[in-house]
């Protein structure tokens, strides 16, 4: 209850990663940078101030729909989460590392557009499922494998 909550505004400074655990949980990370910008009155110019990259955590449906969308490195995004600060020992130094377990991701709009697909929810397979499924094996099946045609000069 007494968690740290954060909304980090970023963009995606690597690919994502997604692995499903050994217990068939979906899990998604990747790493947000944040470069933030400070006016100087002085010279009249904005000056960006040194970058901040966080881990990012995602976990289930939410891991499941990042995947599925197109967040690339330099995709612009918005993140709520909690903020998970480890400490741990390397190279006899204790070091610290920042981690957002998302709650919510998505696109920055502010920087683009983007086009929203509501996720199907997984449930128990149904018998039409099951049948679509079978359907489509067959088509593939009977499908012959054409060779690609010389395009024309």
């Amino acid at each position: 209850m007494n968690e740290a909550h954060v909304t980090i505004t970023g963009w995606v400074a690597a690919e994502p990663r997604y692995a499903v655990t050994a217990n068939g949980t979906p899990f998604l990370s990747l790493r947000v940078g944040c470069t933030p910008r400070r006016f100087d009155r002085q010279t009249g110019q904005w000056q960006d101030d040194d970058a901040l990259f966080l881990t990012v955590n995602c976990w289930r449906g939410l891991a499941d729909n990042v995947n599925g969308s197109d967040f690339q490195r330099g995709t612009p995004v918005l993140v709520t989460g909690r903020l998970r600060i480890r400490q741990y020992e390397r190279d006899d130094q204790w070091r610290f590392s920042a981690e957002v377990e998302a709650l919510t991701l998505g696109p920055d709009l502010t920087r683009g557009t983007a086009d929203f697909r509501a996720a199907q929810r997984n449930g128990p397979l149904t018998e039409e499922d099951r049948r679509l499924a079978r359907e489509t094996a067959d088509e593939w099946a009977l499908t012959p494998t054409e060779e690609p045609q010389p395009q024309a000069a």
